[in-house]
């Protein structure tokens, strides 16, 4: 008879930091700052991620939705890939992502899951309506057809100054992505707003506004580290955590249901433990035999006085 495997027990995230991804601290305050920005500027505009893994950062930018506003996610999840090439990659690196886990993390702190699209982002364009986005999360394949092909759909459904951001552009094992943003900077009209280590925030509206009002920000920070430099007509604002915390976020619905991990077991009490019992000091002559005397000696006395007990 075969043996049988047990599925493992899911962990219900309590935080956010719970929840498995790759969304450090600097872009966790880069997204806070920019959605507010736009909350405070009177901009109102749907979402969109696309590439959501487990939902670390789609949980984030839910927090922002704005009533009226649509939210959209779009992955293939445990679905079938485009192409050959796709296939791989997600084999690879997402083989353990289904949309029950996503839908799990995210409903642990929503009350309603965003519109979830599940296939190739090559399905988005005919499912989003053309210019209806503030705010664009591109972090899916790194195939560079793809990433060409998402920047394109995030030039035609965002508004004209809304914001896109593109995840692993310069990360090592990603070149298809780097080729296609700085492509996209170079020859499409994408206007950069800022680097964090992961992620290109960008317009292609004038990034210049919301720059100055970034530096301003990050300039009154003691945890971030600013370069600005110039390339191709462009001001790079790079920036770079240093001992950054990521913003205050609600807990899960789980926070006060989940018990706490036990403990390392604690030492006995002092008042159980068998005291030891203090040796009694050396008589002023049996101090001066040892110094003196030569040791075969005095083992020899001490050898007599133990048989005498």
């Amino acid at each position: 008879m075969a043996a049988t495997q047990s599925t493992p027990a899911v962990r219900r995230p309590r935080t956010l930091d719970d929840v498995p991804g790759w969304f450090p601290p600097l872009d966790q305050v880069l997204f806070d700052w920019l959605l507010d920005r736009q909350q405070s500027t009177g901009m109102r505009g749907d979402l969109l991620e696309v590439g959501v893994f487990m939902g670390k950062s789609a949980i984030f930018t839910g927090q922002r939705l704005q009533p009226g506003e649509r939210y959209t996610v779009c992955d293939l999840f445990e679905g079938d890939a485009p192409d050959d090439a796709n296939k791989a990659e997600s084999a690879k690196s997402y083989s353990a992502l289904t949309r029950q886990a996503f839908e799990e993390n995210y409903l642990s702190f929503h009350d309603e899951l965003p519109r979830v699209l599940q296939g190739p982002s090559s399905i988005v364009p005919d499912e989003v309506p053309a210019g209806s986005c503030r705010f664009v999360h591109v972090d899916g394949s790194h195939l560079y057809e793809h990433v060409y092909g998402d920047i394109g759909a995030a030039h035609d459904l965002l508004l004209p100054d809304g914001v896109v951001v593109l995840d692993d552009f310069r990360s090592e094992h990603t070149p298809g992505v780097a080729i296609a943003t700085w492509e996209a900077v170079i020859n499409r009209g994408l206007r950069p707003i800022c680097l964090s280590t992961q992620k290109l925030y960008a317009t292609w509206g004038d990034p210049e506004p919301v720059q100055e009002e970034l530096l301003a920000m990050v300039r009154a920070r003691t945890d971030c580290h600013l370069s600005v430099q110039q390339a191709a007509g462009h001001r790079i604002v790079r920036l770079k955590a240093k001992g950054m915390q990521a913003p205050p976020f609600p807990p899960s619905r789980h926070a006060d249901s989940i018990p706490a991990e036990p403990s390392a077991p604690t030492a006995p009490a002092a008042s159980a433990a068998r005291p030891a019992r203090p040796k009694p000091p050396r008589s002023r002559a049996r101090r001066l035999a040892a110094d003196v005397l030569p040791p075969v000696v005095t083992r020899a006395i001490r050898n007599a006085r133990r048989r005498a007990r």
